[in-house]
């Protein structure tokens, strides 16, 4: 499986069992929804909630967004029935919380089988436990299936029993393990929620820190945080014109015998090219991705209110 170009700069959590935040999806400009069946849903309405985003998995219309749906752990209660109601509607992803181990994963790709999950349909992980940053990169290669990685720093933040800190020092080197094991495998890496969804100027700080530690993009609480994800994880247009005058000085180069270019002082060698070629595709993507048409109301009447 290879890391791509599909953009998922912000990946907003949605209550499962809301039904108006569920059809108010549709509109937002998120690149990816987890709708939630577990932390967002009360004992007593997952039953409900897992019937709501059935519905809203069938309905579609999310104009090219991605559609995950966070189920429950495997081993709780819930999890099997979730599995069971979920994978046959063919969400774009299924995500596994509390994951420790591969066999997780392998016991996860089994059921999706015996359910005729659509083979379209992949499987996302939960990195939130001690045992799973300490086991990320078999955790990663689990099982073809696997698409991607989430980190859930609240969770692990928690087990630590260390502290919420501008700078996550505590778990700086779990953020740089997820994405090396992801990395290794061609996967997404997603970064945990910034709890203070009112703090813009707090979020930005720690979607730039994710940027540089190589995260794909960052999981949301709230609408308003969508913005600053977007912006942040998106090639600038500074990024773009550098990319292709590295394309255009590489092929002169080339022509020319020349194994390398120079641009502005800097040489530009074959990774140089992957790199550009690589953020050009993700640039693409976006912008197909926001001109994408909005959705008409028949679009919206999966969801009932």
């Amino acid at each position: 499986m290879e890391h791509g170009a599909q953009p998922y700069r912000s990946v907003l959590y949605m209550p499962g069992s809301k039904p108006r935040a569920l059809e108010k999806a549709r509109s937002l400009p998120a690149d990816a929804f987890i709708l939630d069946l577990e932390d967002a849903v009360l004992p007593s309405e997952k039953p409900r909630a897992r019937g709501l985003v059935a519905d809203a998995i069938r309905s579609g219309g999310c104009r090219g967004r991605k559609l995950v749906v966070r189920i429950n752990a495997l081993d709780t209660e819930w999890g099997a029935d979730d599995l069971a109601a979920i994978a046959p509607t063919g969400p774009d992803a299924i995500l596994l919380p509390k994951v420790d181990r591969p066999t997780d994963i392998l016991r996860a790709a089994d059921l999706l089988a015996s359910h005729s999950t659509p083979s379209a349909t992949r499987l996302w992980v939960m990195i939130e436990t001690p045992r799973a940053v300490l086991d990320a990169a078999a955790i990663a290669a689990a099982h073809p299936r696997l698409e991607g990685l989430v980190m859930g720093t609240n969770d692990l933040i928690k087990d630590l029993g260390a502290q919420q800190v501008p700078d996550r020092l505590p778990i700086q080197t779990s953020l740089a393990l997820c994405v090396l094991s992801a990395r290794a495998e061609g996967l997404v890496a997603i970064d945990g929620v910034y709890n203070r969804f009112q703090d813009l100027v707090g979020l930005r700080r720690q979607c730039l820190q994710a940027r540089v530690f190589g995260f794909d993009g960052k999981t949301l609480i709230h609408p308003d945080q969508i913005v600053v994800a977007n912006e942040v994880f998106a090639p600038s247009s500074d990024d773009i014109t550098l990319a292709q005058a590295q394309l255009v000085a590489f092929d002169a180069a080339q022509a020319r015998g020349e194994g390398v270019a120079v641009l502005n002082g800097r040489i530009v060698e074959n990774l140089h090219v992957a790199m550009a070629r690589r953020m050009l595709a993700r640039a693409a993507a976006i912008a197909a991705l926001e001109t994408e048409p909005a959705p008409t109301p028949s679009a919206l009447q999966g969801v009932s209110k």
